[in-house]
Order: C-alpha cells, then structure tokens, then sequence
C-alpha cells in the first residue's frame, strides 16, 4: 500500500462534470488500496474573479483582506468534491489550511510555509477517510489566513507529502506532462520522460508553467517524487526525481522563455564602494526579486549597471531608484518593458563544451541581438527584444534536436 498525495488545479475542476470525473479517478486509486490525501485548488478563473471584485472595492484592497476573500474558492472546490467522493460511497472529508495545521510567516498573499502539523490528515488516513485539502493557504501566528501566492496550490502538495513521508505527489493539470518547450509554440516539441529536481527547478523559475518554483524547491530539499500528469488522459506524463546518468546524456532538455521581464539600465552610476548595495538594498526592501545583473567597465569614476526583474516591478523600481537620484547623482535611468529571456536548460551542460556559442550562433544568423546573458551549470539565458521570442525558441529548439522526431544530441555541442 503507498501513501499518495494527488493534487488538481483549477481546470481539472472547472465544472460539475470535471469534479465528479475527479472524484472517480482518486476512487480508483484509493480502491486499489492506496491512501490517498487530495490537494486542490480553485475552479478555474475564480481567483480571477475574486481578485476583480477587490478592485471594485478599493484600487489597493489590504492584503490581509485579500488573502481572506481569494482563500474561499478553495473552500468551495473541497467540500463539493468531497462530496462527490461520498456520492461514490468512499469516506472523504473536506479540511481548510488551518485545520491541516499549515503554518506560514505573516506575509500576505505570499507567503511561505514554515511548519505543517498534519495531525489531523494522519487521522483521516487512519480512520480510512480520504482528506481533500485546500490549497494555496495557510495561517500565520496570529491565526490569520494568508495565501501562498499564484500556483500555491503545487506548493501545498509537494510540501504535504513531504511532512507526510508520501511515496508519490501526483500533479494533475491540464497538459500531460513536462514538454522540451511550450507546443504553442513549437508543435514538434516532445514529452520529457523523466527530469531531475534541478532541471526542473531552472524550467519553473525561468518561465516554464507547469509546476511553481517552490514547490520543485520542496520536492528537492524532501527527496518527494513528483509526477506531473494529465487529469483528462491517462498518458505517462513527466516523472520529477533525481538525477540520474541518462539525463546527463541529454546536453539540452529543455528551451524556457519569460515575456514577463523588464530591463531597468542606470548610466553614469558613480563607481564606488556602496553604491551597488544601496541600490539593490533599496530594492530589496520592497520584496521585488532582481534577476540578471550587468555592470559596465567603470570610466571617468562612473559605470552603467543594467538589471532585470518582473515586469509588474518594474515601474515601482524605477520611482525608487528616482528618488535615490539625488543622492547618487544618476544621470540617466531607462526603462525598457519589450525584453523576453529566452533560455537553455540541461544538466548535460556540466560536462559538454561550446553549448553557449552553439546558442549565441544560432541566434546571429536569425539576427537576434542579444542584451544580457546569465549562465549556470545547466542553463543558460539571454535577453533579447520580445518580438524575437518565438523566432528564437524555434530556432534553438531545432537546433538543439529536441523535436518529435528528432534523436536528442548527446556529441558534444560546438559552436
């Protein structure tokens, strides 16, 4: 008997008919005599739908309210499907975040998970009830209700399985798997069997949407096999675990993109000591996350420093960035919004040479320019004007040999 934990976003329970269609999957697994705990998340668009009704309130609704109103949907989803599950004659109760016992720091609509108690699930599965769990939320010190942000709902999963020692986390959603990029884009792109915790978390946190960045984080840190599948198939979908030497033969395995940057350059910055920490220190108290970081060859005393961050930031960063201006003597700060990251990702990059001048190549002869570069051991990223976006992800992605049918590239990559 395995204990698993399955989780379903809100497509998956977009509708009467989808829950009930979830409700016989996880009767089917329970059934089979597994333990089952269910995570899910809100009916499709109905966070979007909250969300627009706090702004019809006030244009800057308190976060404390926020977190109050968007956690119902979550309430909704669990108790009809528990409901459901009962209709089909399984034991099944519905539980909140608070009832779970999962705990969180104090920071609205994001926060983090610091402990979870799970005592109450550990009973449930005892008495062979089915818990259906709410995702995406949690309570601080104070007993308030806090959310974990856009895609919690993965986050919740992964990390009950860790406190509960499960033997697999199963996200459903509604594409079958983990793919070498997005298929709107590229048809020929192809379902990745089998990707380890690292390339997975460079994916998430470079653009790719099918599972959040911290909850691959937890999944990484606990050692929880995550299986990222389709609730409308029964397909095989992508197995997220260790590393292993089969990934390593693929130098790429994957081609991320990320519209929602924007570049934030600032000329004529003194050349100094300090300057660098006030400026990304005043930035850091506003919880704004920077990304790539470039600084110019200092002349004359002074240097240009370029970075990225979300684009929703953007604005806010540069209104701070204006007001140390007077202190700094700045002489110039520019704002660009229509940039794109385009990376590659790919644990075989640690022991395979020329992968960035195989990229850098590519992009030339489309006559892409590049802006900025990061790199790791296993993935390497470039900004570049977001109309290209889509030019460069097909190019690379041919390059690189990840289509259907193409055999992935396992020679070294020279440029």
């Amino acid at each position: 008997m395995s204990l698993i934990v399955q989780k379903y976003g809100g497509t998956s329970i977009g509708s009467v008919e989808r829950i009930q269609n979830v409700a016989e999957r996880i009767a089917k697994k329970s059934r089979k005599g597994n333990e089952v705990v269910v995570v899910v998340s809100a009916m499709s668009g109905e966070t979007d739908r909250l969300i627009k009704l706090a702004r019809q309130m006030t244009s800057d609704p308190d976060q404390r309210e926020m977190d109050m109103l968007i956690s119902t949907g979550e309430r909704v989803t669990i108790a009809l499907l528990a409901m459901a599950l009962q209709a089909l004659g399984c034991k099944a109760q519905s539980f909140t975040g608070r009832q779970v016992g999962i705990l969180t720091d104090s920071m609205h609509t994001r926060a983090r998970i610091e402990e979870i108690k799970a005592d109450r699930l550990r009973q449930a599965l005892s008495e062979g009830v089915i818990p259906v769990v709410a995702g995406f939320q949690g309570i601080n010190q104070k007993s308030d209700v806090t959310t974990l942000g856009r895609g919690g709902s993965d986050t919740t999963a992964v990390a009950l399985a860790a406190a509960l020692k499960a033997d697999l986390c199963e996200i459903y959603t509604d594409v079958d798997g983990v793919y070498t990029t997005d298929p709107n884009i590229v048809s020929a792109a192809r379902r990745i069997p089998k990707i380890s915790y690292e390339g997975m978390l460079e994916m998430a946190s470079l653009g790719a949407k099918v599972l959040q960045t911290r909850s691959v984080e937890f999944a990484m840190k606990y050692r929880v096999p995550v299986h990222v599948r389709s609730s409308f198939n029964e397909g095989p979908g992508t197995l997220v675990t260790q590393e292993d030497a089969d990934m390593e033969q693929e130098i790429v395995s994957g081609i991320t993109y990320n519209k929602d940057q924007a570049k934030v350059t600032l000329v004529g910055v003194p050349d100094r000591p300090g300057v660098a920490s006030m400026i990304f220190g005043a930035i850091s108290k506003e919880e704004m996350n920077v990304d790539m970081i470039i600084q110019n060859v200092g002349q004359a005393g002074l240097t240009d420093l370029s970075f990225t961050l979300p684009k929703e930031d953007a604005r806010r960063a540069k209104d701070i960035l204006l007001k140390l201006d007077k202190e700094l003597g700045i002489k110039n700060i520019a704002l660009n919004e229509k940039i794109a990251k385009v990376s590659l990702v790919g644990v075989g990059m640690r022991s395979h040479s020329g992968v960035a001048a195989k990229m850098f190549a590519c992009l030339s002869t489309e006559g892409i320019n590049i802006m900025m570069i990061s790199t790791s051991e296993i993935k390497i990223s470039c900004v570049i004007e977001s109309k290209y976006t889509e030019l460069a992800v097909r190019t690379l992605h041919d390059n690189f040999g990840l289509g259907e049918n193409q055999a992935p590239k396992s020679e070294s990559a020279t440029g």
